[in-house]
């Protein structure tokens, strides 16, 4: 039994029909049939019954299908990567961010970064912190973007830390202030921006002590401000997130404590280091400061 024999099989069960088989694998149809005929000599299995010009698979045929589509998944894996390495050399970059900038800025600025290169492959993944500092670390990102603190060994890290935002609906009496001190929050719906996680936990130590409204909870920022828009409560948020609603019904107001809501850039310093990731990480530097003026 080879390959061929099993592709002949392969596409003879996929199209139904030896004639449709043979115009995708490109040969013709008497060799299909020897194919198949020497499959079945292999394999000491009856695979098809033929009456006439028409073939209808056995129930061995239909079991052997289901290992054969197996292997070709894993086949079709293996050359998906390889395609991928070749598109590498080639020039790609691969970026993996937290959502509350996969979700606004970055793509954003993305646009802009390929407007001159149009024969760069890109991928952008949002996940969770902890994921894209996997990613990172496995080799399935050439940069990551993340919140969550990290001190293992084998990362290029810089920091940008930024001080969380009072988000207010533009109409809340609070939005006359110009500072908003974590009392000013008594008796306020507190929108609990991705509960568990350490800009969370900061939050909460910030306001501990501070009575509020029953919990509103949700993961992405962009929720939470449009909660906020729709006055259904006060929300703090990072910078980069807030400069996507600007204008939208929100009042933003500096907080009179500092919640960090920062993030870190990553990359690994095991790996070889790729020139268009290092304009990357420059120019979105810029654009950051750009875009973000003293908040970062």
């Amino acid at each position: 039994m080879n390959l061929r024999q099993v592709e002949a099989f392969r596409a003879v069960m996929r199209t139904g029909q030896m004639t449709l088989a043979a115009d995708l694998m490109a040969v013709t149809q008497p060799a299909i049939s020897r194919l198949i005929a020497d499959l079945e000599r292999a394999t000491g299995l009856d695979l098809f019954e033929r009456k006439g010009n028409q073939i209808r698979p056995t129930r061995a045929a239909t079991e052997l299908m289901e290992e054969v589509e197996r292997a070709f998944v894993g086949l079709d894996r293996i050359v998906s990567r390889a395609r991928e390495i070749g598109r590498h050399s080639a020039g790609t970059l691969r970026i993996a961010a937290m959502p509350a900038l996969g979700n606004g800025l970055l793509p954003r600025f993305l646009a802009r970064f390929l407007r001159d290169k149009p024969g760069l492959n890109l991928s952008l993944d949002t996940l969770p912190s902890a994921m894209v500092i996997e990613a990172v670390a496995v080799g399935r990102a050439d940069l990551g973007y993340a919140d969550e603190p990290l001190d293992r060994s084998g990362f290029i890290i810089e920091a940008y830390p930024a001080a969380a935002l009072a988000a207010l609906p533009q109409s809340h009496p609070l939005a006359r202030k110009t500072v908003i001190e974590p009392g000013d929050l008594a008796g306020e719906r507190v929108i609990n921006l991705d509960p568990g996680t350490l800009f969370s936990m900061r939050v909460e130590l910030a306001l501990a002590g501070v009575p509020r409204l029953a919990a509103l909870e949700t993961r992405l920022s962009y929720t939470a401000l449009t909660l906020v828009a729709e006055g259904a409560g006060i929300a703090l948020v990072d910078p980069a997130s807030a400069s996507e609603f600007a204008g939208r019904d929100i009042a933003f107001r500096p907080f009179g404590v500092f919640i960090d809501a920062g993030f870190q850039m990553i990359r690994s310093a095991n790996r070889v280091r790729l020139d268009v990731a290092e304009r990357f990480a420059m120019e979105f530097d810029a654009y950051l400061k750009e875009r973000l003026g003293k908040a970062l």
